[in-house]
């Protein structure tokens, strides 16, 4: 049985990521490693740094992911600062910024970037709305606040399993999941 390393400190992530890939034959592995997070505009340039960094150091196969939630009315903020918005202000935070504002589309875009033979790069995004107030005790970050199309729900209303049907890293991870049995990007 192969092992697959996830480098993250969020169990809600390792929680997601185990749920998506059970079907595979592989032992997945929560590690938590630190390394740089760049400040920069694009996930992929994030995602492809991180990898980068921890190759140096970790040579079994991993991976790791970066994500953003990108609100249409706000010019594509929080985006890449998504992480720092949500340790500094939180979902009360968005939602009072949203206050009155009637467009509330936005997006998360999840990255997972994978070292097997060289780093590879998997993309997700998963398009809804803003709430108007937080709903769910479920998932992490902004889950409460954030409901994918065609649902009524905010992922913070739904177990594990119905989110990764939605979510942005479930698609990513689908992804990496069909490169890993394929081995075609």
């Amino acid at each position: 049985m192969d092992k697959y390393y996830f480098i993250t400190g969020n169990k809600g992530k390792f929680k997601e990521a185990k749920d998506k890939l059970e079907y595979l034959n592989i032992e997945l592995i929560q590690t938590k490693m630190e390394y740089p997070e760049i400040q920069a505009s694009d996930l992929k340039e994030i995602a492809l740094f991180g990898i980068n960094f921890c190759s140096e150091r970790l040579k079994s196969p991993f991976f790791l992911e970066d994500s953003g939630l990108f609100i249409e009315e706000l010019n594509s903020f929080p985006g890449p600062y998504s992480r720092y918005v949500q340790d500094t202000i939180g979902n009360d935070g968005i939602l009072k910024l949203l206050s009155n504002v009637k467009n509330r589309s936005a997006y998360f875009k999840s990255v997972v970037g994978l070292y097997k033979d060289g780093p590879h790069l998997f993309e997700g995004i998963s398009r809804g709305t803003i709430a108007n107030e937080m709903s769910g005790q479920e998932g992490f970050g902004y889950d409460p606040i954030f409901i994918p199309e065609e649902n009524s729900r905010t992922f913070g209303e739904m177990t594990t399993k119905e989110k990764n049907a939605f979510s942005h890293r479930g698609k990513a991870l689908e992804i990496m999941a069909k490169y890993l049995e394929n081995g075609v990007e």
